[in-house]
């Protein structure tokens, strides 16, 4: 099985070369020096992936996961937002899956 980390790496650098700017979208909870939690990156749900394909400016959102992944209840919630949006989004599982979604109108 492949690591999701390994499939994103691989779709960045894929995305790169066919003129785009994607960048990982890193998440987290730390513990502040009086010991309150915050909560660091966007909300529950946003893609892995971020960015833009340059001819055009369209922002590009992708939800990226492994051969067993299944997308939480949050990530289907903004399937559904985005779908109603003039954005390129969609789900990877591979770079194929994910050059076949900035090729999208």
């Amino acid at each position: 099985m492949t690591a999701e980390h390994t499939i994103q790496n691989d779709i960045r650098v894929a995305l790169s070369a066919a003129g785009c700017t994607i960048i990982r979208t890193n998440t987290g909870t730390v513990k502040t020096e009086d010991g309150r939690l915050f909560s660091a990156g966007p909300p529950k749900g946003w893609p892995d992936l971020t960015g833009f394909r340059k001819s055009d400016g369209k922002m590009v959102l992708i939800e990226v996961k492994n051969e067993h992944g299944r997308l939480r209840k949050e990530q289907q919630r903004f399937a559904e937002m985005v779908s109603k949006l003039p954005v390129l989004y969609g789900v990877a599982q591979s770079v194929d899956d994910a050059l076949k979604i900035i090729e999208m109108k």
